[in-house]
């Protein structure tokens, strides 16, 4: 024996007769008093308010009962809820950017004041330790740290081929000052340059230096840079605008009371919920790649400690550079003997000014400092506020509902249901585009999501590569980070097959009737309902679909 409950329809059409038929009789003549102060206080004209109720026959949103509105009050309320909300979507996209945009500032700031440091400790250590090695090379060093600035700031720079062409550049400057009283031609300095490899005439530090430069560098510009693209992404989202099926339904929720006459009636929660649901599914299709971009910024911060992290070596890049000038001096002998041998015997220079010996041989010892705790706290504050934004696209809709838009505490018989003071009945819809399918309150196309929030889900999911490959010590050009489509062809972004999955989910006559008028009307015929209809033969139609709740919650046999 199965016991079949009746369909949702059923009990939704009875609830929506009960309150039109059976409601206050007195209903049909309030007056519109509180009505007129709520419209003037928002700045209307009270000529638009009648002083009582009308037929209303005429509103193309609200329910068509008895009415406090005209077409123009209807039409500007509708404005006006549609321009309240948008001013709650930035308010809270501003709110997010700002704290994105604080932690950005803080860390990105840290980091290169490391960087400009450790620059300042070279100027002021390297002239007194190595005399005209360094001054006549001064352009190099600084060149070398425009360039890893540059690198950081997110230029189109292979790092490891920069540091390459600055040891090269710098040997022959070097080798050609430690030994003045020597022809160097170009070509002698070219099989100079191919030995220096083997010949390894800074030691280890230009191995050390790229080694641990790349995966500090990479590891720091990729974390600042995501919560660059985090904050562009919620800037750019905030831009898409209302559907005119969104803009029906907030007017709906959120004036519909007042034209009828109960506006001290708060939204009822579930009914909020689908509402925003609705108008903001395509939002909460960003929450998969922006969980995955904020996770993938929280553990990259593990390359921030150590003695290969991104704190101790981009503060610490003169250490390299002083060890690297000390193995030079300490092996110039035996580094000119290598290169003759390698290179052949070069001539002698008779204009050379003075013996070798004349340049200062000093070495030079710098302490490495000790980490501050600036850093360690910027990115624990960090993290902190990445794990609190991560449910942000699909929480929206729950947080404005609570925070602007004066929803009910309870779901109970004296909250706004979208027809009148009742319970609200229909289910929450999911998140998402797809869950929308079924939405009773805001018809949405899940055939087509809108291709400005696509092309950020891709650039999310293109941080993100990026992000997993700096954590391996790689340089992902953005390019090259996509596995899927960019969304530029007439694929239209859609991550993979899901708009195909969307799509097969939804056939032209599966959205289900609206839930708050007859079974089988359309939502124009819904609203073109006349106040009319709340009159004695309805009282008829009434009993009719009570009859029909009855017989079909009673026990059949199969």
């Amino acid at each position: 024996m199965e016991v079949r409950a009746p369909g949702r329809w059923l009990l939704c059409a009875v609830a929506a007769l009960a309150a039109c038929a059976l409601g206050d009789p007195a209903s049909k003549s309030r007056s519109c008093g509180e009505v007129r102060q709520i419209y003037g206080a928002k700045g209307f004209s009270l000529s638009d308010v009648p002083q009582a109720e009308i037929s209303g026959e005429h509103l193309r949103i609200c329910p068509q009962g008895y009415t406090c509105c005209t077409s123009e009050m209807e039409e500007n309320l509708a404005n006006r809820s549609r321009a309240e909300l948008e001013t709650a979507l930035q308010e809270s996209s501003r709110a997010l950017q700002a704290t994105l945009a604080t932690q950005l500032h803080g860390i990105d700031d840290y980091f290169q004041r490391l960087l400009n440091d450790s620059e300042h400790t070279l100027q002021d250590a390297f002239p007194g330790a190595f005399g005209e090695l360094y001054t006549q090379n001064s352009r190099a060093f600084r060149d070398l740290y425009t360039e890893l600035r540059l690198y950081y700031r997110g230029a189109n720079l292979h790092l490891e081929e920069t540091l390459a062409e600055f040891w090269a550049r710098l040997l022959e400057r070097l080798f050609r000052q430690l030994h003045p009283q020597l022809l160097l031609p170009d070509d002698y300095l070219d099989c100079l340059g191919k030995q220096a490899e083997a010949l390894r005439p800074f030691g280890d530090a230009p191995r050390e230096l790229r080694l641990r430069a790349t995966r500090a560098f990479v590891a720091a510009r990729s974390f600042v840079q995501g919560l660059g693209v985090a904050s562009d992404v919620v800037r750019k989202v905030a831009q898409v605008p209302l559907a005119p099926e969104c803009s029906r339904a907030v007017m709906k929720l959120v004036y519909c009371a007042h034209c009828r006459g109960v506006p001290g009636a708060r939204p009822c929660p579930d009914y909020c919920r689908n509402v925003l649901k609705g108008c903001l599914a395509n939002q909460a299709d960003l929450d998969a790649e922006w969980r995955n971009l904020l996770d993938s910024m929280v553990l990259i911060t593990d390359k921030f400690w150590g003695p290969s992290g991104a704190e101790t070596v981009i503060g610490g890049v003169h250490l390299w550079l002083a060890e690297a000038i000390n193995a030079l001096q300490d092996n110039r002998d035996t580094l000119r003997a290598k290169v003759i041998q390698g290179c052949g015997n070069p001539k002698v220079n008779p204009q050379s000014l003075g013996p070798e010996e004349k340049l200062r041989r000093s070495k030079l010892a710098l302490q490495e400092r000790p980490p501050t705790g600036t850093l360690e706290k910027l990115v624990s504050e960090a993290k902190v506020q990445l794990r609190d934004i991560q449910d942000f696209w699909i929480s929206l809709p729950g947080t404005l509902c609570s925070e602007k838009m004066a929803m009910s505490s309870a779901s109970d018989d004296r909250c706004w249901n979208g027809i009148a003071k009742g319970r609200y009945l229909p289910e929450v819809m999911g998140d998402g585009l797809a869950n929308q399918i079924n939405n009773p309150e805001v018809e949405v196309d899940i055939t087509k999501p809108d291709m400005t929030i696509r092309q950020q889900i891709m650039q999310l999911k293109i941080m993100t590569n990026r992000l997993r490959g700096a954590y391996g010590g790689n340089d992902v050009d953005f390019q090259d980070a996509s596995d899927d489509g960019s969304g530029s062809g007439s694929g239209g972004g859609c991550p993979d097959d899901s708009c195909d999955r969307r799509v097969s989910k939804k056939s032209s006559s599966s959205r289900t009737p609206l839930t708050h008028v007859l079974p089988g009307l359309s939502e124009q015929e819904g609203q073109k309902t006349s106040a009319t209809s709340c009159l004695e033969p309805h009282r008829f139609l009434l009993l009719f679909l009570l009859t029909q709740v009855f017989a079909a919650a009673r026990p059949r046999w199969r």
